[in-house]
């Protein structure tokens, strides 16, 4: 077994890449079930591909920030355990493909040499924290929202409230009301504002999009940001409390939200506060205050051949900063895919030439940052010979889309074979649409939305339709969504589906009548809602019809070969455990964990071990008897109800659990309360232990 202590200095880390190691060893030998090791390997940024015996990972990026030597770092371990091609997400992270499992704790070595994890990129845990990839740079923006969006991403990276939530957990922190950062779709969505001088946040929970889009409600329109940290502390406890664990379709935040209404909530959260870990939490923004040293160099002498390209190019993908005199270039990266050789250059041109700094955006861009003026048309020619000049940035020919049926399990249909489809044809036909940053054109291939289709101005879904006795590829067609600001946003409607060869028609079909039919400097959204959705389904129904289709109808986007719907087992948030066996070992390993805290002095860390102990105990108990264990508020009251006469304890059931909620997490009380969790679990065992014995004796 490699020692990954020799390569990494922080001692947590390299606990964490050896306990993965031990599990993977345990998994091949039978030791661990499919569904516990499905749980860890998640966590830990490791997803299983469409294709057989390989791993997609996920490199998590806090607010997509990434330096020259991490770049240089992912690109090594790209070409070194996968094939050297890197994948942007919508939410700001790098994805490798076709990784062998057994090769992953090496991977995952070699990242941190450069502060570099996989910790909690998938799974249900708090994902990648997002933010305005202009945050620091945004001529309109109040303050830099960066620093705060590290903050959240270290104070909940591996902390026990948020590891074995019901589903996934989103965060996302937007610098100015234009709401980049898509707050209105997140669990909890962070706007900056000042408040008489102070700085804070407008507050938007609850938001999401999947087979049912939520838009976020305020929760509040300012909090100061010393309070930022315990506020979402608390919504984590409530939301690990109170949420769906048995139906995966309703587990996510909104649909608790929705459930018990926004007041109910709030006051649930309120409810935290004596037990968080801090009541405020200031944030260090020392080290994004400071002054921006750009390294002193001879600018290059460089030609430009056509002047015109090389305007356009200034005009669509070059953006002024806040700091005097310098600018943020954006690069179109297609699919969001680049290439290893690609990436070390830009890492080599950022560190020589700017503040050793890009931004990865939730557009799947990419957005250098600090270039001096007179060092423009060096980077335009050396991007060219990149590939990375195209222009367009942001605009409507950069269509966003997941990797569908590429390598994703979920996938129904190819969405990176449309989006191609289509590029070609606004390329083509429309050229004149180059740099119309007022409609947005997003593509998912399936229901879950990752590419975030149906917030888009035009979206497409990827579907199967029957045709007789055969099924054909499809898209559903969405219209009129977008970001309104300030944490406000429209979901598209689905007007109709069509076949999947027919979607390139469907985009002309649109544009053609959005350009004579529009009135007079009248907004894609404007037009959309004057025109009603009706209309559209009328303008797209010709495409709908399946009576008339051809062979190459039923083959996707891509392929040669017949479609077939095909669909696996979606991993994106994880597995619940319900056997018994192995919730009273966790209980078990979280009672060492709680105690370990404890001889830390984190108490609250050790308090919340013990909590979740009680828990998993109490439901592998209620799971014998095959009652209900949808949330834990649920395994308390019915743990309660039905085995109070049967393990006896000092108070009922509720309120030995919820001590959690009343104490403040001291050392005095937190210690009594693991020495509870430990009795608890005593107790149960002794009980279970008793009871299958006079079963066996019965049956005997």
């Amino acid at each position: 077994m490699k020692n990954f202590k020799s390569e990494i200095e922080n001692p947590i880390i390299s606990k964490d890449i050896l306990d993965l190691e031990n599990k993977i060893a345990l998994y091949y030998e039978g030791k661990i079930d499919e569904a516990r090791f499905r749980s860890l390997r998640l966590a830990r940024g490791i997803y299983g591909q469409r294709q057989f015996g390989v791993q997609m990972i996920r490199i998590k990026l806090p607010y997509g920030k990434v330096s020259s030597e991490q770049l240089h770092r992912i690109a090594e371990v790209s070409d070194t355990y996968s094939r050297g091609r890197l994948h942007i997400t919508t939410r700001q992270d790098i994805q490798i493909h076709h990784v062998s499992l057994e090769k992953t704790p090496e991977l995952w070595a070699e990242l941190e040499q450069d502060e570099i994890t996989l910790r909690e990129a998938c799974g249900n845990t708090v994902r990648n924290v997002t933010a305005s990839e202009t945050a620091g740079i945004d001529i309109k923006e109040p303050f830099d929202v960066s620093p705060y969006a590290q903050a959240v991403f270290e104070f909940f990276l591996r902390n026990p409230i948020c590891q074995e939530m019901g589903r996934k957990f989103k965060i996302s922190f937007s610098g100015t009301d234009e709401d980049t950062a898509l707050s209105f779709i997140n669990d909890l969505g962070f706007i900056a504002k000042l408040n008489k001088g102070e700085k804070g946040f407008k507050i938007l929970i609850g938001g999401g999009l999947g087979s049912q889009p939520r838009p976020a409600n305020v929760m509040c329109e300012f909090i100061s940001v010393d309070k930022i940290i315990p506020l979402i502390e608390a919504v984590l406890r409530v939301f690990d409390r109170y949420g769906e664990r048995t139906k995966r379709s309703r587990a996510r935040l909104k649909f608790l939200v929705q459930q018990i209404g926004l007041v109910a909530f709030v006051k649930l959260v309120k409810e935290e506060h004596k037990a968080l870990s801090n009541q405020t939490y200031k944030i260090d923004t020392a080290k994004f205050d400071k002054e921006i040293i750009l390294p002193e160099i001879k600018i290059p002498s460089v030609k430009i051949k056509n002047m015109e390209t090389y305007n356009l190019w200034k005009e669509t993908n070059v953006i002024p900063q806040k700091q005097q005199g310098l600018f943020a270039i954006g690069i179109k990266i297609h699919l969001g895919n680049f290439y290893t050789d690609k990436a070390r250059l830009l890492a080599h041109l950022i560190k020589k030439y700017a503040a050793n700094e890009l931004r990865l955006s939730l557009r799947q861009n990419i957005l250098i940052r600090h270039v001096k003026e007179e060092l423009l048309p060096f980077f335009y020619v050396e991007l060219k010979k990149l590939g990375f000049a195209e222009t367009g940035y942001n605009s409507l020919v950069d269509i966003t889309a997941c990797p569908g049926t590429d390598t994703c399990n979920l996938g129904i249909a190819s969405s990176t074979g449309i989006t191609k489809e289509l590029e070609k044809v606004l390329t083509n036909e429309y050229p004149h649409y180059k740099n119309n940053k007022d409609i947005t054109i997003k593509i998912s291939g399936c229901m879950n939305a990752c590419g975030q289709h149906a917030m888009a101005h035009i979206g497409f879904q990827g579907m199967a339709i029957k045709s007789g006795n055969l099924v054909a590829p499809a898209l559903q067609v969405l219209l009129g969504g977008g970001i309104i600001g300030n944490g406000k946003g429209r979901f598209s409607d689905k007007v109709i589906k069509i076949p999947s060869k027919r979607g390139p028609e469907a985009l002309r079909y649109l544009l053609n009548d959005f350009e004579t039919k529009k009135e007079d400097k009248e907004t894609f959204l404007k037009y959309y809602d004057r025109k009603q959705e009706h209309y559209f389904y009328k303008l797209l129904k010709p495409l709908a019809d399946t009576s008339n289709l051809q062979q190459k109808d039923f083959m996707d986007w891509g392929s040669n070969e017949q479609y077939i719907n095909t669909v696996g087992i979606g991993e994106c948030a994880g597995v619940v455990i319900d056997l018994v066996a192995t919730l009273l070992f966790e209980s078990e390993e979280k009672i060492e964990q709680a105690k370990a805290s404890l001889q830390l002095n984190q108490f609250s860390d050790s308090a919340y071990y013990a909590y979740t102990s009680m828990v998993n105990t109490a439901k592998a108990l209620l799971l014998t008897k095959e009652e209900k264990t949808n949330t834990q508020a649920i395994i308390i009251t019915e743990f309660e109800k039905l085995f109070s006469d049967k393990i006896k304890l000092e108070t009922p059931f509720s309120e030995f659990v919820y001590q959690i909620k009343k104490n403040k997490p001291s050392k005095e009380f937190t210690t009594k309360y693991v020495q509870d969790a430990a009795f608890f679990y005593k107790k149960v065992t002794t009980y279970r232990t008793k009871t299958r014995s006079n079963g066996n004796n019965q049956q005997a």
